[in-house]
């Protein structure tokens, strides 16, 4: 297991001080791919999918979001992403990071798959590169990609021959780079 790495150590313990009861944070993004994953890039906020309880998804995200005295202390920030399409069963491959590194507070990483698919609509730069990181360190099986974005996601989306394309294109974006070894 991995140990929290600065400055989040310190800026998670701050939140966790603050909690009266057990909160969990569903993460995505470049959070998961730089700390959990060793990405060789820099984020300096953590994009959240879910707050449970979501009762407390106000008063965390003003505690420790972007201009936050939280925020300002430590250069790091809670991001509530507010429109990303998930595969359908992305709940059931949660992972714990961090277990027992704080009292109330548990953060829950998407699994890589998943991660990379949240992208796949967006598919900037900076999505790509994180897809082919992704893709080269777990590695990637192909098949399970391209399985789950037609099973969990496709039907989800609101333009789904758009992001054919782009899985066609990152899928062949995979292979080539795989060729070049």
């Amino acid at each position: 297991m991995k140990n929290v790495p600065e400055p989040w150590k310190s800026f998670f313990s701050a939140i966790d001080k603050t909690l009266g009861e057990g909160i969990r944070l569903e993460i995505l993004g470049g959070f998961i791919v730089t700390i959990f994953y060793d990405a060789p890039r820099t984020t300096s906020d953590v994009d959240i999918v879910s707050i449970v309880p979501n009762t407390q998804t106000r008063s965390l995200i003003e505690f420790a979001g972007e201009g936050s005295s939280l925020h300002k202390k430590h250069a790091v920030y809670l991001d509530r992403v507010g429109i990303v399409t998930l595969p359908e069963n992305y709940k059931d491959r949660l992972t714990e990071i961090f277990a027992n590194s704080f009292q109330s507070l548990r953060l829950f990483a998407l699994d890589p798959y998943d991660i990379a698919l949240a992208k796949i609509e967006r598919n900037i730069d900076r999505d790509r590169e994180d897809v082919k990181f992704l893709a080269r360190v777990v590695p990637f099986d192909l098949r399970i990609l391209e399985e789950r974005y037609f099973k969990e996601l496709r039907p989800l989306l609101g333009i789904p021959e758009r992001e054919d394309l782009t899985l066609w294109l990152w899928l062949e974006m995979i292979e080539e780079e795989r060729s070049q070894k």
